[in-house]
């Protein structure tokens, strides 16, 4: 059962960065009203568009997780911490590539991930 929830995760996340893209975001992304962040608006475009698709890439993550829990293994535990590690290391570069770095939750991004990452070391 959980693997028909990972495959309905992932569904939805597809449709909703694409239809979102499609229907959603490229008209929003053409008005100039937007607010300006950090002297154009640039910056709020490439915001929104990196919180929209980040919402998709948490949800693959989830995906990804119960993909996992569908099957008891001892190691499970550790399988999990590197998806949220993996997840958390994509969520990262969507906040650096999108935003050329000027939003800084790509260091937090970064930081969950190695975090996450290093505790399965030990």
């Amino acid at each position: 059962m959980l693997e028909i929830a990972a495959f309905l995760i992932l569904f939805i996340g597809l449709t909703h960065s694409f239809l979102g893209e499609r229907y959603l975001l490229i008209r929003l992304l053409r008005r100039d009203n937007l607010p300006h962040l950090l002297g154009s608006d640039w910056f709020t475009k490439q915001l929104l568009r990196f919180a929209w698709h980040l919402t998709t890439v948490a949800w693959w993550g989830l995906a990804a997780v119960l993909w996992v829990l569908s099957s008891p293994a001892a190691e499970n535990n550790n399988i999990i911490i590197v998806v949220i590690s993996i997840t958390f290391l994509i969520s990262g570069a969507f906040a650096f590539i999108f935003s050329r770095g000027k939003h800084l939750a790509w260091v937090v991004f970064f930081l969950i991930s190695a975090i996450s990452y290093y505790a399965t070391l030990g």
